[in-house]
């Protein structure tokens, strides 16, 4: 078989244009998501010609999207399918090898496996959150976690919001789509939406930007809300605050997993990950939707609030027991 050379960009674009009338508009936005990490990819490690790829290649790929994208085993496994049919797809215009598409691996998931249990507890949110109001307050790791916890907002639309975005009179944050200016949200323009603010989030927002924030815009000439001297703080930094604020060992003087702190490979910064306790600013949000739901809180208004329909809260968020659940039905019960 005689291959015709061809480059990433260049067949991400054919492939789209191949599927259009195949997949929904939907689909087709979250193939070339997916697979503009592959591309990304590709032009890091100077592969101009995908006639060359190799099933080692693919599996560092595996590695480094797994790596860079904080991939949990179920995103892990979209990402690599996806890339499976589009590899395939480059066998049937001659692009890559014959047969290449099977030596992309994916690892193999349960049903229970589709639903991750990992959260941020109330106690432990708690007391990260006592930490940082007592030594780093306002500062932008306060910042950025306490608003994840309060308003149950994925990382995403927290690193678009802008200064204009926060109403401090009303008291609420207006979380806005804007892909034109690099601050894409899931859902898109359904995902838009008006999220209430306590007094204390307010205050400590209202600190932020008296004392704290950087005078800077990004690139578009926006004013971040969660800004360095760089400009707006990327979502890979906002991971890492999580990752990093979340291990005990930072907010108590005890290790749980009985580690030598002056051994720990987790201890660096960017090591922060490797604690076992540590977690993902997603185990934030599913720790702050089942805090909600356990404090009676409607689950319409969690809903609303977090931008989740009903069903996926009750399959991929709430961590409730089945007592638990009862205990807070029994409260509505009239006497007999």
């Amino acid at each position: 078989m005689s291959l015709e050379p061809i480059d990433a960009e260049t067949a991400l674009e054919l492939y789209l244009a191949d599927k259009e009338n195949e997949l929904s508009e939907a689909s087709i936005k979250g193939h070339k998501y997916r697979l503009g990490h592959f591309v990304r990819w590709c032009d890091e490690k100077e592969i101009e010609n995908l006639n060359t790829l190799t099933g080692r290649q693919l599996h560092r790929y595996r590695l480094w999207r797994r790596e860079d994208g904080d991939l949990n085993k179920v995103s892990e496994k979209t990402q690599m399918d996806t890339l499976r049919v589009f590899i395939r797809w480059l066998e049937s215009i001659d692009g890559v090898e014959q047969d290449l598409s099977q030596k992309v691996l994916s690892p193999s998931i349960t049903p229970d496996e589709n639903s991750r249990d990992v959260m941020l507890d109330s106690d432990s949110a708690s007391k990260v959150l006592a930490h940082l109001e007592k030594y780093k307050y306002a500062s932008i790791q306060h910042v950025a976690i306490a608003l994840m916890w309060h308003t149950m907002m994925r990382v995403g639309g927290v690193h678009a919001l802008d200064i204009d975005d926060y109403d401090p009179d009303d008291q609420c944050v207006k979380v806005r789509h804007r892909p034109e200016s690099g601050t894409p949200i899931k859902n898109q323009g359904k995902g838009e939406r008006m999220v209430a603010l306590s007094d204390q989030l307010c205050d400590v927002l209202d600190d932020w930007l008296a004392e704290k924030r950087p005078s800077v815009t990004d690139e578009y000439g926006r004013e971040p809300l969660l800004a360095s001297r760089e400009g707006r703080t990327n979502k890979t930094t906002l991971r890492a605050y999580v990752y990093r604020w979340t291990r005990p060992c930072t907010y108590s003087a005890e290790c749980p997993h009985d580690r030598d702190l002056g051994e720990c490979s987790a201890l660096e910064r960017d090591t922060a990950y490797r604690c076992p306790s540590s977690v993902s600013p997603h185990a934030i949000r599913r720790g702050s939707i089942t805090h909600s739901l356990n404090s009676d809180m409607p689950d319409k208004v969690v809903s609303d609030r977090a931008n989740v329909s009903q069903r996926v809260i009750e399959q991929h968020y709430d961590r409730r027991t089945e007592r638990e659940k009862m205990e807070q039905r029994r409260e509505y019960l009239s006497d007999l």
